[in-house]
């Protein structure tokens, strides 16, 4: 083996979003793709010489190929030792821990999160610091610009494969490749959050649950966490074995494309519980028995019951939500007299939260919820979350929202996606809502009057900095809203995200089906943004 720097040069279109770079399987295969981007994370760094790196990813399709090109450019650039999840697999909230545990220097992800698999389908390259979060924006914009600037990569030519299927340490020149379980680290953690022995008392008293793994990442982990340290019965995990193309379905989990679980869900003799997470394992949806629980309501009811988990009894720091987020976290941090954050999408404003100590729960409405125990929301620890929750209530998901909605109102929430459409037509939608600010605010539609107009900005109260642009609302005097956001997170078109949201106290009005007490701001929001004039859709491709 010998050290090769291999000339090239700028690829166009390489710039990384908050979720990393994202791009067709075929893009990152082409030639010198990958290296580019690897070699320019590794220009934008410094100090890593002779640290440890972790790396892994959702075992979706080119995943191995892309592992074995890192681990010979991570030697050849001077790192003194990888972790490498066993068959090239970590989930990202395992891999947040693994870094956190090992005290590595960071760590490369590969995933496209819930997007589709396959060779025809989607691949994704992300960097998280130290702290187990992902990179913050001065990070991803320095490897932005040494992608445009690029004119050479290290590898390690002519070195063999490391054998990611067998547990133990290699060389791979001067690095040590290190093949780690997968699940070990991460189930050792949730072991010293939750009341494992509660949750073993549940299952035994008859309490069913099916998990859908989707064909993803968290398969071995809910078969390992759920039915041998649970003892939940076999087969409480479907879809439980990772596959490349995720078995052909779409690995997000929501109402649409989970409908497998839905249908037990809502079918006859279904289990007391339902979830399900994603192609990375970071999101989550909680079913009851023909009860769907959004992801709003999912953190403000794990805020609420905080103090039934070990590891939360002494009291929650505060809780920090997503802008498109529904309030309901708030109104929980109200009562316990706690501070509650809006920051706008992305984890790694959560991370400045969590490492100053200012929170200690935290999510977004796109069924990603989280805690200060890694740096990364976490599908399967809200998994078991709820499982202590229940453990320790005893009662159905719909009795214990029932009665949180008593407590704190309700707010009704949905979203509305509109994915795959075309991103010019998106980008007037969004600007004509702008140039509405001015006329709409003070107007009055029906009962509601508009109180305030603006594209949300946020500075982090931590470092300071400021983010701009990140989402059109029209906030209304009795607390509904309407919220527009273009989405980054898919490759092909643009994806229009429309959230709406309203507040409830009476108790009658609380039992209606959100589409329904909503639908009147669902009407006026195509009426002012023009929704289905600028995207030639009728209705939303997803409706969560």
């Amino acid at each position: 083996m010998s050290l090769t720097v291999v000339a090239t040069r700028p690829i166009d279109g390489q710039k990384a979003g908050t979720s990393g770079l994202r791009k067709k399987v075929a893009v990152f295969q082409q030639a010198q793709y990958l290296e580019n981007f690897v070699q320019s994370i590794f220009n934008a760094l410094t100090d890593y010489q002779g640290q440890t790196l972790v790396v892994g990813g959702d075992g979706r399709y080119y995943n191995d190929t892309a592992i074995q090109t890192i681990l010979a450019m991570a030697a050849a650039n001077g790192f003194g030792r990888v972790l490498v999840g066993q068959n090239g697999i970590l989930s990202t909230p395992a891999a947040s821990a693994v870094i956190r545990h090992h005290k590595a220097f960071g760590g490369i992800i590969l995933s496209a999160s819930h997007n589709m698999g396959g060779v025809d389908g989607d691949f994704g390259i992300k960097y998280n610091i130290n702290n187990g979060g992902p990179a913050p924006e001065k990070i991803t914009d320095a490897i932005y610009a040494c992608t445009q600037v690029i004119e050479s990569y290290k590898i390690l030519s002519d070195s063999p494969a490391v054998d990611l299927s067998q547990l133990g340490s290699t060389q791979l020149g001067e690095m040590t490749v290190e093949v780690i379980d997968s699940v070990a680290i991460y189930a050792d953690l949730m072991a010293s959050l939750f009341d494992f022995e509660q949750i073993r008392a549940l299952f035994a008293s008859g309490f069913r649950m099916r998990f859908d793994a989707m064909h993803a990442v968290t398969g071995p982990y809910a078969k390992t966490i759920l039915e041998q340290q649970l003892n939940a019965p076999e087969g409480t995990v479907l879809n439980a074995t990772p596959l490349p193309d995720f078995g052909g379905g779409h690995p997000d989990p929501n109402l649409t494309y989970a409908h497998e679980l839905v249908d037990i869900l809502y079918g006859e003799d279904a289990p007391d519980f339902g979830a399900a997470s994603d192609g990375d394992g970071d999101r989550n949806m909680i079913l009851g028995r023909g009860f769907f629980v959004t992801p709003s309501d999912s953190l403000a009811v794990l805020a609420a019951n905080a103090q039934l988990v070990p590891a939360y009894q002494q009291g929650l720091a505060g809780i920090a939500r997503s802008m498109p987020t529904s309030a309901a976290a708030d109104r929980v941090a109200a009562k316990l007299g706690i501070p509650s954050f809006e920051t706008p999408t992305g984890w790694k404003f959560f991370g400045n939260l969590l490492d100053a100590g200012q929170v200690t729960l935290c999510g977004e409405e796109s069924f990603g919820t989280g805690s200060n125990h890694v740096r990364e929301k976490d599908g399967l620890w809200a998994v078991l979350f709820w499982l202590n929750v229940l453990a320790a209530r005893r009662q159905s998901v719909a009795d214990i929202l029932q009665q949180h909605w008593a407590e704190f109102g309700r707010n009704f929430y949905t979203r509305h996606d509109y994915e795959g459409v075309d991103s010019a037509a998106a980008k007037q939608l969004m600007d004509g809502l702008k140039g509405q600010f001015a006329s709409l605010t003070g107007q009055s539609f029906g009962n509601r009057t508009v109180q305030l107009c603006d594209d949300f900005s946020y500075t982090d109260p931590v470092d300071g900095s400021v983010s701009q642009g990140q989402g059109v609302r029209i906030l209304f005097a009795d607390g509904a809203r309407l919220v527009f956001r273009l989405s980054g997170t898919g490759t092909e078109g643009a994806t229009l995200r429309l959230y709406i949201e309203a507040f409830s106290t009476d108790s009658a009005q609380q039992q209606q089906d959100a589409q329904t007490a909503l639908a009147d701001l669902i009407q006026l929001a195509d009426q002012v943004a023009g929704i289905q004039r600028w995207t030639g859709r009728a209705e939303p491709s997803v409706i969560t």
